[in-house]
């Protein structure tokens, strides 16, 4: 992939973002939504109350035209997208649950998703009920569609305005993704997927009648949402499908961890447990984990060795290749 591609396409809306954000004084999420729907309306500048006016309309366009020239892929949209909303929301700071999962750990998911579905599948259903911005809901199904899988999806979040980045993307990208805007612990209308991938947001669930309804929720206070939001998560899984979830490193050493530990041993299978690079964190009570969960089903079963696992430096590509080993001959011998 030429990277000079990128780094131009990032250039030209880069700068058209910026246009539009200074001609309708609008946030740069805004502005990015707003500059997302021109081109997915055929690349045509819309005019709102006069603005942007005819000269810097002409310069929008003149960036859309050689925007179009350079014939990017679904995949290398995908990266300008990160690269823009990367760095406007480094100028305009999100809330750390907003923010984008990193594509260093997005193509972790893809590596971990594809070999628990196998190849025997030739299509993959998969939803992701915190969808946020969508970033690593659309590096999973990118790459299983560069990978030859038939694939669909699902994603469902609270905040309408990451919502309508994850809606322009998913048009602009041309990838099969369905969006609900609604609490997502509430009951839904999604078909059960295969597989399941989150980058949970960590807090309280301020709702403590519905969180109650859940094995997972606090007898008392506020019940954990990233608790919740796992277990709503694989209500929306086939038998037998998967959950890989980002959570906490500490995740079973927390005041609500026995109510988690009860639904972890009697409804689902805990198959695995990995440990992330601590140099992707910046602080340790950042530092996260991949869990991977398993639903019961007709072919599951618990893994007779629950995969315990430090994930090297994801710049270390020789550990890397080790660890990928590693987790495969686990798969092989421990899931069906």
């Amino acid at each position: 992939m030429p990277q000079n591609k990128i780094e131009t396409g990032f250039q030209l809306l880069e700068t058209s973002i910026k246009f539009i954000q200074s001609a309708l004084e609008i946030p740069f999420i805004d502005a990015y939504i707003e500059n997302g729907e021109n081109m997915n309306d055929g690349y045509q500048v819309r005019v709102l109350d006069h603005q942007p006016d005819e000269e810097t309309k002409g310069l929008i366009e003149t960036n859309y035209q050689a925007f179009q020239q350079l014939e990017l892929t679904s995949e290398e949209k995908r990266k300008v997208s990160q690269l823009l909303l990367l760095k406007g929301t480094m100028a305009e700071p999100l809330q750390p649950n907003h923010q984008l999962t990193p594509d260093a750990l997005g193509f972790l998911f893809v590596y971990l998703v594809e070999e628990l579905v196998g190849k025997t599948h030739q299509s993959v259903a998969i939803n992701d009920l915190t969808v946020g911005m969508g970033n690593l809901i659309q590096t999973v199904m990118l790459s299983l569609q560069e990978a030859g899988y038939a694939v669909n999806g699902t994603g469902v979040d609270v905040d309408d305005a990451l919502l309508a980045v994850a809606a322009v993307n998913a048009q602009w990208f041309e990838t099969p993704l369905q969006l609900f805007h609604q609490d997502s612990l509430q009951h839904l209308l999604v078909e059960p997927a295969d597989v399941t991938v989150a980058d949970l947001p960590v807090g309280f669930y301020p709702n403590d009648e519905q969180a109650r309804k859940f094995v997972t929720g606090a007898k008392e206070g506020h019940s954990y949402a990233h608790h919740l939001l796992m277990e709503q998560s694989m209500t929306y899984v086939k038998e037998d499908g998967f959950g890989l979830f980002l959570v906490p490193r500490d995740f079973l050493e927390t005041e609500q961890a026995s109510e988690l530990k009860q639904w972890l041993t009697e409804k689902v299978y805990l198959q695995g447990i990995l440990q992330l690079p601590d140099s992707l964190f910046k602080a340790k009570h950042s530092q996260k984990s991949i869990i991977i969960i398993q639903n019961h089903g007709e072919t599951s079963r618990q893994a007779k060795e629950v995969l315990l696992a430090s994930v090297p430096s994801l710049k270390n590509g020789e550990q890397l290749q080790r660890f990928f080993k590693q987790f495969s001959t686990w798969k092989a011998q421990n899931i069906s």
